[in-house]
């Protein structure tokens, strides 16, 4: 039995978004929280993404294929897990943050500075627990570093051009 349309839509998803966890499925669900969208990946995903050893959300080389779109992170073949991709798939918002945050030779930010350097630069306005979460999934790709002082601050993991962002649809 095929996957319904519904279903081919959220295992795209799965893999544009990957690594991913619950909340950033839950947002681009519409879903009321993290259980709904674990509820939804086991019944009717389960075959097609597994957790990795940090508990991120993968999706299988079978899903990518079926769906035919590209996996959210794109790494040369030789390269370590948790490399540096060469590619990113990521949301409008986590790409605008890419291009704020303070480079890698840099002070890092704190969430609040990313906030106003994107208000800033692109005019937008996103809510403060967004901003976080880009910054965290940004993290989860290798392309951000967080560096604890007073508050988690952020900067970018890599130069700026030794990575190519691309919205996400």
């Amino acid at each position: 039995m095929g996957l319904s349309e519904e279903e081919l839509d959220r295992l795209a998803d799965v893999v544009r978004l990957q690594p991913t966890k619950n909340a950033e499925l839950q947002e681009a669900w519409g879903m009321e929280s993290g259980s709904e969208v674990h509820s939804y990946l086991e019944g009717h995903l389960t075959d097609y993404y597994f957790r990795d050893d940090d508990s991120l959300i993968r999706a299988t080389s079978e899903a990518a294929d079926l769906v035919d779109v590209e996996p959210g992170v794109e790494s040369d073949a030789e390269a370590e897990p948790g490399g540096v991709p060469d590619t990113i798939r990521v949301p409008e918002l986590q790409a605008q943050v890419f291009e704020v945050v303070a480079g890698p030779e840099e002070r890092s930010q704190s969430v609040v500075s990313v906030l106003n350097d994107l208000r800033e630069t692109f005019g937008v306005d996103p809510d403060v627990d967004d901003v976080r979460r880009a910054l965290r999934s940004l993290e989860r790709k290798n392309v951000v570093e967080v560096v604890y002082r007073t508050v988690p601050t952020f900067r970018l993991a890599v130069e700026r051009d030794a990575v190519t962002v691309e919205v996400a649809e």
